[in-house]
């Protein structure tokens, strides 16, 4: 391939694109993207030091990113980490590993074949008609979170009191982790994925060194891991009908999972099957208590929830990137890009594309269509889709059959973090019906 200068981002830019804290910081950052989406669409993103991270292409279009999500055979989830990881980082967890970037090993570190034999162990789970089957237990789960809000007595954090409990609850009942695990699963994950923000990492401290943040994350992993080798033994021992005995007992071309690969799975299903419907249920209330005739629009007319439901994980973008490494030499938005070149498919830029979404920054329930990356696309496109559309949907018809007003109580928070992102904290105040 003919070489040629690459685009290259400004220290300030590049510092911006992989800070925790610029995501915290929304508007500001899709500002950038902007900017970027019109001048540098694919640009090279490099250390100011050198050695800090790994260079990368950044890639803010919406047509880029799809393309790329959907073409699985050029653009890798291995052997480069998927998701954005500083130098020191990505050593640690090759030691913790024994070679692999991957901290983790999961569905979402697998390319073909073995990616879709992995998936089809628990797909059939969590499509729609086998969710059917858990719709009354999801809906018990959700007046439940309810009943916690109201109690307060109409001034709430509502991601502290239903955002965050309540799907976890659903996805460790599918998983069958017991009630009172849960918040250690809750712990833990907020450890793996909201390392870099100190009110989720637990440490209490700001601006963790990144050596602090990588142990950090190494813990949750083994405490995780501690904890499914436990689980996987009672079922095997004592197979039930839940996702756990699923996984313990599985077998891919006539062998068992092994242990890394095994753990993987728990993780994946028990931190990211959770936190991601967690900020999208906070976004979507966030939109809401912002807007008093929109929600009594949706009261009067549940016709405009599965809009509503849709738009807020689109206008929230939880899962903020993943990284893919080119197989060979290819082009991405018209720009050369070499065999081994690592890329960051940015989730935030494609989603507020407004080649694809007009006023991306407006929440607009009506909005149609709405194509988002969201879930992503293709092959990796998430597993629990249908689980999160079906688990806000519900969440919202209690809330709305039960909540007559709802307004901010005060300015909500972000979290810290480059990958898994959203409110970390939503005051409201509300008026039962």
């Amino acid at each position: 391939m003919a070489t040629q200068e690459k685009p290259r981002l400004d220290p300030a830019t590049a510092r911006q694109v992989i800070d925790p804290s610029s995501y915290a910081e929304w508007d500001g950052l899709l500002d950038t993207f902007d900017r970027l989406r019109a001048e540098t669409p694919v640009a090279w993103v490099e250390p100011e030091d050198g050695g800090a991270h790994p260079p990368f292409w950044l890639v803010t279009r919406y047509d880029d990113v799809m393309r790329m999500s959907k073409d699985n055979a050029i653009f890798l989830n291995n052997p480069h980490t998927v998701v954005f990881s500083l130098t020191e980082g990505i050593e640690f967890a090759k030691a913790f590993s024994g070679g692999s970037e991957h901290m983790v090993a999961s569905l979402v570190t697998f390319d073909a074949p073995i990616h879709m034999k992995y998936r089809k162990l628990t797909q059939e789970w969590f499509m729609p008609k086998n969710l059917r089957t858990v719709e009354d237990e999801i809906r018990a789960i959700a007046h439940a979170a309810v009943d916690r809000l109201l109690a307060d007595g109409g001034e709430a954090d509502f991601v502290k009191t239903v955002a965050a409990p309540y799907p976890l609850h659903v996805v460790m009942q599918i998983l069958g982790v017991p009630e009172e695990d849960e918040p250690r699963m809750l712990m833990l994950t907020q450890q793996m994925f909201g390392g870099s923000d100190e009110d989720l990492n637990q440490s209490g401290m700001k601006d963790l060194p990144p050596e602090a943040i990588t142990q950090l994350v190494a813990g949750a992993v083994k405490d995780f891991e501690a904890y499914f080798a436990t689980l996987t033994a009672e079922r095997r021992a004592n197979p039930t009908a839940d996702v756990a005995s699923t996984i313990a007992n599985a077998v891919i071309d006539g062998e068992p999972l092994n242990d890394r690969d095994m753990m993987g799975y728990y993780i994946i299903l028990a931190a990211a099957g959770h936190d991601t419907t967690s900020a999208s249920t906070a976004g979507a209330m966030l939109a809401l208590a912002r807007d008093p005739e929109q929600w009594a629009r949706v009261r009067a007319d549940r016709s405009l929830l599965p809009g509503i439901v849709e738009e807020a994980i689109r206008w929230t973008t939880p899962v903020q990137h993943f990284m893919r490494t080119a197989a060979e030499d290819t082009e991405v938005g018209g720009q050369p890009i070499a065999k081994g070149d690592w890329l960051m498919m940015n989730y935030v830029a494609a989603n507020h594309d407004p080649a694809h979404f007009e006023n991306p920054r407006r929440f607009d329930a009506a909005r149609s269509p709405n194509r988002h990356l969201a879930f992503g696309a293709g092959a990796h496109q998430c597993l629990g889709l249908h689980l999160a559309r079906l688990e806000m949907r519900i969440l919202f018809e209690t809330l709305l059959d039960r909540i007559e007003t709802v307004e901010l109580a005060g300015e909500p928070a972000r979290s810290r973090s480059t990958f898994v992102g959203g409110l970390k904290t939503l005051p409201l105040r509300f008026t039962p019906a």
